[in-house]
């Protein structure tokens, strides 16, 4: 397949011995800027997706088609490897084998499923909560049959710290384990001793959704931690600084005295115009 570079990359990563820190990234100008500035992985997340898709907050509103097409457009413009949020799945466990093999077919690298309810159902006042373990073992199960190239990664995900206890998180962890998937994503653990019991009773790669605290000063390469995230700043960025030009024109700013706007020669880079323009010549040009 096409993708089995990126694939393999990504693999590479989960079975090293080093702890990388992915690019947020949400479109494929964005996806464009991580691959030349030399990030080794892309993370292309559900809440990034909702806010360029829908300019809506996270909260499942996306359709899995909407964020299947967003992800092929960042897959479609860089060589390094995305990794994906898939949520719960869009769905039941039949659900997730189809998102799985959408996003296979599209490029991704690797996708986790989390055992989240999503979306949050009516009476919960909020409050997240969690699909029982067995349903979470059957999402997994299912999200590996799913796949059509076994180099396509499944990462289990759990949100069970913030949620029930640690002991849930491992019991769940553990579980995913046994279904076979490749790796194991948590959120919300917040110290080191909690970080180290979750890896002396798992054996899989881990992936941390963020590092705060004392966890973010740690050596996560020896806990056995390959990825962790950095959270979604890029956008937050862009959001800031299209918010603050467009004020400062509406004020009556003049175009040429708005400050921090990307060169000429930084938007040929990231367009790849000079491939188009070769392409011009050799495709729009007589001989």
């Amino acid at each position: 397949m096409q993708w089995t570079a990126q694939r393999d990359r990504l693999r590479a990563i989960l079975n090293g011995s080093e702890c990388i820190r992915p690019a947020s990234v949400f479109d494929p100008l964005s996806a464009r800027i991580a691959e030349d500035l030399g990030f080794e992985l892309g993370l292309f997340a559900g809440s990034t997706a909702s806010l360029t898709v829908l300019g809506a907050p996270d909260l499942v509103l996306l359709t899995a088609s909407e964020f299947a097409q967003q992800a092929q457009r960042v897959c479609r413009a860089t060589n390094i490897p995305v990794l994906v949020d898939a949520d719960h799945g869009y769905g039941n466990a039949l659900n997730v084998a189809r998102t799985v093999e959408e996003l296979a077919t599209i490029g991704i690298a690797a996708a986790t499923i989390e055992d989240t309810i999503l979306p949050t159902p009516f009476g919960a006042g909020g409050k997240p909560g969690l699909i029982s373990l067995e349903e979470g073992v059957g999402k997994m199960r299912a999200a590996l049959a799913g796949r059509p190239d076994p180099a396509f990664a499944i990462v289990g995900r759990t949100s069970a710290p913030v949620i029930s206890s640690l002991a849930d998180t491992i019991e769940r962890l553990r579980a995913y384990e046994r279904a076979g998937v490749d790796a194991l994503f948590i959120v919300g653990l917040k110290t080191i001793a909690e970080l180290s019991e979750v890896a002396d009773k798992t054996t899989l790669p881990l992936i941390l959704g963020s590092a705060s605290g004392e966890i973010e000063s740690a050596d996560l390469s020896a806990l056995r931690v390959r990825i962790c995230n950095q959270g979604h700043l890029p956008i937050m960025a862009a959001v800031q600084s299209i918010y603050d030009t467009m004020k400062a024109l509406r004020g009556g700013t003049r175009p040429a005295e708005i400050k921090n706007v990307a060169s000429g020669a930084l938007m040929k880079t990231l367009t790849r115009a000079a491939q188009y323009d070769e392409a011009t010549r050799d495709y729009l040009t007589a001989k």
